[in-house]
């Protein structure tokens, strides 16, 4: 049962990396900042397609991976 938890935990840590790498990057930099990158930061920005469904996924896998820490904790894995 360990083994089985602790394969889990490394395949949703690998998973979760790369999902997250996979993120297109929310700011354009310092020249973001000083042209008024702010109306973008606070405005009205819907995701889309593959943005949307890597933000989902992001968040099933922080879940998952949560579960998985509580698991190993209380059980005394």
């Amino acid at each position: 049962m360990h083994t089985l938890i602790m394969v889990l935990l490394i395949l949703d840590c690998i998973a979760l990396v790369t999902v997250v790498l996979l993120q297109e990057g929310k700011s354009n930099g310092l020249s973001g900042a000083i042209s008024g990158g702010a109306e973008q930061l606070f405005g009205k920005q819907k995701q889309r397609g593959i943005d949307l469904f890597l933000h989902r996924l992001t968040i099933v896998l922080s879940v998952i991976f949560f579960l998985l820490m509580l698991g190993i904790s209380y059980f005394g894995l």
